[in-house]
């Protein structure tokens, strides 16, 4: 059997993991040690702490520092969903960071703005057929450029209104159909 068939697997469980921890070099270590990066800050900000406000608990006794004490063992091996403490804030921290909508090629993802739909539309009768030009076999009919594309706003009634310029195809039919004209 040669080596390329052979299919290894490899897998490395939790006891492989060795987490980061001070205090440990050779074979020294700190009394009570090695401690994690958890325990490490709840000592300082906790010692900070209990000297800035020595004049609060001091007629408790030793009260206060057996408790510091124990919140530093309690934290030397806490997991929040299987993560240590200091990974699963900053991953709270990222996710409180991130735009609400997520990002899109690493730009934050928006909504574009509303803006009003405006439109309008004008109902003309059909020309009369006398204003429509004939057209024989070789001939076509010249068109008009098309008007800008702003709405129009009419107040008086359209009913009486006649189209003034070039008369299109299809104002020509209506025309005729108005007329009891058939198309030939």
């Amino acid at each position: 059997m040669s080596a390329a068939a052979v299919r290894v697997g490899r897998f490395y469980t939790s006891a492989r993991r060795h987490p980061w921890v001070l205090g440990k070099v050779a074979d020294w270590r700190i009394p009570l040690g090695p401690y994690t990066p958890a325990q490490i800050g709840v000592a300082v900000i906790g010692g900070f702490l209990l000297i800035k406000t020595i004049a609060w608990w001091s007629w408790m006794g030793p009260v206060p520092i057996v408790a510091w004490l124990m919140t530093i063992w309690a934290v030397r091996r806490p997991k929040i969903r299987g993560r240590a403490p200091m990974q699963a804030g900053l991953g709270w921290l990222l996710l409180a960071w991130q735009p609400r909508g997520g990002r899109i090629g690493g730009r934050a993802a928006r909504d574009r703005g509303s803006r009003p739909l405006l439109g309008g539309f004008t109902i003309e009768d059909p020309p009369a057929l006398a204003a429509a030009p004939s057209r024989t076999a070789g001939q076509q009919i010249a068109r008009a450029p098309r008007p800008s594309p702003t709405p129009r706003r009419h107040t008086e009634s359209t009913a009486a209104s006649v189209p003034v310029g070039a008369v299109s195809g299809v104002q020509q039919l209506l025309a005729l159909a108005g007329q009891g004209g058939g198309v030939r």
